[in-house]
């Protein structure tokens, strides 16, 4: 079965706060639009189909209520929680969701889903697909959950387009690289996620930005970028302060070389 890269969740108090930012970057972003069912909202910034979500509560006591939905449990949990803004989660894409349960609950995952979603766009479209959550108690980074559009990837990137979501950014021919993922366990962790959803491994490599040995994993769209600390650093502090989780967004395409903090994550030019 493969799969391809959807998006990076971050959790976001305010997501429409993140669209100055990220315009100021040169990096287009827009509205999203209202999960009225799940008591959430959003803010987009597109790279072809990968794109980047900044989710955030709109309703608590709907948002609270939600049980099979774990992203909303997980977002409940950060957000009004912990009070811990920042990347979270990311999403796969599938076109055979049913079949991924199967084959998810076989491994001895406990599966939530598949289940229903949509967003109202402001145009008053209403966006479907279906949702996976796969969870293992014995893991500190959370598993990826998973997506199945209701509409093919070409039609998505047409309506994508005509409806300026898809647009070409400021900066330049941006492309969504890489997502960056600090661990305590690197080959540990690139053993599960490789055999998991069977993906290929890249070479082993020093990255001195932020102090940590790293591999990556090829998916289709954005890679997987897995590191682990050398030493004190910026991959050192997120993993003292957050735990496993992803942590950095790697951008390609405007000729420039700077990494900077933006929205309790790590963005890179490169």
């Amino acid at each position: 079965m493969s799969f391809s890269f959807d998006h990076l969740v971050f959790f976001s108090n305010k997501p429409e706060e993140a669209i100055p930012f990220l315009i100021q970057k040169g990096i287009h972003a827009v509205n999203g639009g209202r999960h009225e069912f799940w008591g959430t909202y959003n803010s987009l910034t597109y790279f072809g189909l990968s794109y980047i979500e900044f989710l955030g509560i709109e309703n608590l006591p709907v948002a609270e209520k939600q049980d099979e939905n774990r992203l909303i449990t997980h977002i409940v949990e950060h957000l009004a929680g912990k009070k811990q803004e920042g990347p979270a989660r990311i999403a796969l894409r599938t076109t055979n969701i049913e079949q991924l349960a199967v084959n998810l609950k076989a491994e001895g995952f406990k599966v939530y889903g598949p289940l229903p979603g949509q967003r109202m766009r402001d145009d008053g479209q209403v966006i479907k697909w279906s949702l996976l959550f796969p969870e293992a108690t014995e893991n500190e980074l959370e598993l990826p959950f998973f997506i199945q559009w209701e509409k093919s990837d070409e039609e998505r990137y047409l309506e994508l387009e005509e409806q300026g979501l898809i647009e070409s950014h400021p900066a330049g021919k941006l492309q969504f690289e890489s997502v960056g993922f600090v661990v305590h366990h690197l080959e540990q962790t690139l053993t599960t996620w490789g055999r998991l959803f069977d993906l290929k491994q890249g070479e082993e490599f020093a990255d001195s930005s932020i102090n940590a040995r790293c591999r990556k994993l090829e998916l289709a769209g954005t890679k997987l970028l897995f590191c682990s600390p050398l030493g004190e650093g910026i991959a050192a502090t997120v993993l003292k302060e957050k735990g496993e989780t992803p942590f950095l967004v790697n951008l390609t395409g405007n000729g420039q070389s700077e990494i900077f903090e933006m929205m309790n994550g790590f963005w890179r030019f490169q």
